[in-house]
C-alpha cells in the first residue's frame, strides 16, 4: 500500500453499522465520501467503522501486541509463517526500516485516523442532540491511536483533518511534544463531553472514565506525575477489582473492573477474536486446532510470579501432552482460552473480549504517580499476597518503583503493557539486558523505524529515526 493511501482511504475499507452494537454488523456498500455524512445516522454508522478498526489495531499480531510484549522480557515468537525475520526482529531487537509488519502498522493507524478525522470534520455540517458526544468518541479513539504511535515511533505526522493529495505528500513528522499536546486536547474534550460508563451508548463505547484513565496514562508517560495522580484519582473508588479468574471468563465480560474493552462475539459468522488461536503453541493440534506460536512465555515471566500467586496459573499454561502422551515443554498464554470455540478453518472463532483499560491499571498507575504503595496493595490483596511494607513481601523489590514494576508484570502479563511500561519508567534497557534475552540496546533503539516506503515517497520531508539511518 502506498503512503498516500493511508491518508485517503475511508471507503476502501468496509463500513459496518448496527442496531444494538458493533458486533452485529451489516455492510454499507456503494458509498463514497461525497454521498456520505449527511445525517446523524451516517455519522453513527461511520463510528462503527472507527470502533471496528480496533480489531486490527489491537489484534494478536498488532503493534501493541508485538511492541508491548514481544519486544520485552515477557515473550518470544515461535511463529514460522510469513516473513519470519520480521517477527524475530521484534523479539530480538534486530529491527530495520524494511520490516513489513512495521509498514503495515503505520498504514493501519493512518487509515483508522482518516476515518475518525472524517467523522470530526464532517460533523460540523450536521446538527443533532448527541453530536458532541459522538465527536468525543472519535476524539478518544484518535487520542488512543496517536498515543500508541508516538510511543512506538516518536515524532509522527500529526493529521487532524482529512488530507488531500498535495497535503499528504507534503506532511512531515511532528515533534512528539505537539503530538502529546493534541492527545491531551482530544482527551480533555472527551472527558467533558462523553457520558459516564453507566450511560455509554453500548458495551465497549468510549466513556468519560475511559478518557480519564487514558489521560492519566498519558500524563504518566510524559513524566507529569502530579497531573497523572490528579486525573487518576477521579476514578479511584468508582470501579472495583473482581476475582482475577473473572477477568478471563467469557460469561463475565465488561465487569466491574473493566474501563475500556474491545468487544468480540464468538462464532465464524461474527467478529470473533483470534488471541487463543494465535497465542497457542505452534502447530500443536491438541490445545487448539493449529496454533501460531506467537507471544510464547519466557522463563523470565514465569519466574517473576511469587509462590502462591494464583495469577500465574490463570495466565499461563506450562506445556501440554501430545496425542502420544509426550509432554511438550512450552509455556503459553491462556487468558483468552476458549476451548469450546467454533472452528473457522484451523482457527478458533473465539468469544473473548480484549481489555485495554481496567481498574487494576488505574491503581498501579496511582502507586507509580504518587509513590504510595496503598493502591498497589489493593491489587495484591485481591490475590491474597503479602503486602508491600510487611515482613512477607519479597525483599528484592526493595523500593516502591521496583515493587510496582514487578506487580505490573505479573498483573498484566501478556496484555500488551510490558515494553510500554519499561520505556515509560526508563527501565527498558536494563531489564532486557538482564533478562534471558541478554540484549544490549541504546536509547535510539527504543523506537521503531519509520518504514522505508514512507520515506521513499516523501524524501524531502520525512526523516528516519537515528538508529535506522
Amino acid at each position: 500500500m502506498k503512503t498516500i493511501k493511508y491518508f485517503l482511504i475511508l471507503f476502501g475499507i468496509t463500513l459496518f453499522g448496527c442496531g444494538e452494537d458493533f458486533l452485529e454488523r451489516a455492510p454499507i456498500s456503494n458509498m463514497n465520501e461525497l454521498d456520505f455524512y449527511k445525517s446523524e445516522e451516517d455519522l453513527t454508522t461511520a463510528m462503527w467503522s472507527a470502533y471496528n478498526s480496533l480489531y486490527k489495531l489491537y489484534g494478536p499480531e498488532s503493534l501493541p501486541s508485538f511492541f508491548g510484549e514481544l519486544m520485552s522480557d515477557n515473550a518470544y515468537s515461535d511463529n514460522t509463517a510469513g516473513t519470519v525475520q520480521d517477527y524475530e526482529s521484534f523479539e530480538n531487537h534486530t529491527m530495520n526500516q524494511n520490516n513489513t509488519l512495521v509498514l503495515g502498522y503505520w498504514n493501519s493507524y493512518y487509515t483508522s485516523l482518516f476515518v475518525v478525522n472524517n467523522i470530526i470534520a464532517k460533523s460540523a455540517a450536521v446538527e443533532f442532540a448527541s453530536k458532541d458526544a459522538l465527536i468525543a468518541e472519535a476524539r478518544f479513539l484518535r487520542a488512543l491511536f496517536y498515543f500508541d504511535m508516538v510511543r512506538a515511533w516518536g515524532d509522527v505526522p500529526l493529521v487532524t483533518t482529512p488530507l488531500g493529495i498535495a497535503d499528504a505528500y507534503s506532511k512531515g513528522r511532528t515533534p512528539s511534544s505537539e503530538v502529546y499536546a493534541q492527545i491531551i486536547e482530544d482527551l480533555d474534550f472527551a472527558v467533558a463531553k462523553l457520558p459516564v460508563k453507566a450511560s455509554q451508548r453500548f458495551a465497549g463505547a468510549a466513556s468519560q472514565e475511559a478518557a480519564n484513565a487514558l489521560l492519566g496514562k498519558v500524563y504518566l508517560t510524559m513524566g507529569n506525575k502530579s497531573k497523572a495522580s490528579e486525573t487518576l484519582l477521579k476514578l479511584y473508588g468508582k470501579f472495583s477489582l473482581v476475582p482475577y479468574a473473572n477477568l478471563w471468563d467469557k460469561t463475565k465480560k465488561n465487569g466491574a473492573e473493566s474501563i475500556f474493552e474491545i468487544q468480540y462475539k464468538g462464532g465464524k459468522s461474527n467478529p470473533y477474536s483470534l488471541y487463543w488461536a494465535m497465542f497457542s503453541p505452534l502447530d500443536n493440534r491438541i490445545v487448539t486446532a493449529w496454533g501460531a506460536g506467537m507471544n510464547q512465555v519466557t522463563t523470565d515471566l514465569w519466574n517473576a510470579y511469587e509462590p502462591g500467586d494464583s495469577r500465574r496459573d490463570l495466565s499461563i499454561q506450562d506445556g501440554y501432552k501430545t496425542a502420544a502422551g509426550v509432554k511438550v515443554e512450552v509455556k503459553f498464554p491462556i487468558k483468552w482460552k476458549d476451548s469450546t470455540a467454533e472452528l473457522d478453518g484451523l482457527r478458533e472463532a473465539a468469544d473473548n473480549n480484549f481489555i485495554v483499560l481496567r481498574y487494576a491499571d488505574v491503581l498501579l498507575m496511582l502507586t507509580e504517580a504518587t509513590g504510595d504503595a496503598k493502591y498497589m496493595n489493593e491489587v495484591r490483596t485481591r490475590v491474597g499476597l503479602s503486602l508491600y511494607g510487611t515482613a512477607g513481601y519479597p525483599t528484592k523489590y526493595n523500593t516502591v518503583d521496583l515493587a510496582c514494576e514487578h506487580e505490573r508484570q505479573v498483573e498484566f502479563a501478556l496484555e500488551f503493557h510490558r515494553w510500554f511500561d519499561l520505556k515509560r519508567t526508563g527501565r527498558a534497557i536494563a531489564v532486557i539486558k538482564n533478562s534471558s534475552k541478554n540484549i544490549t540496546l541504546n536509547a535510539n533503539q527504543l523506537v521503531l523505524p519509520i518504514p522505508l516506503e514512507v520515506i521513499t515517497q516523501n524524501p524531502d520531508v520525512m526523516t528516519q529515526n537515528e538508529a535506522y539511518k
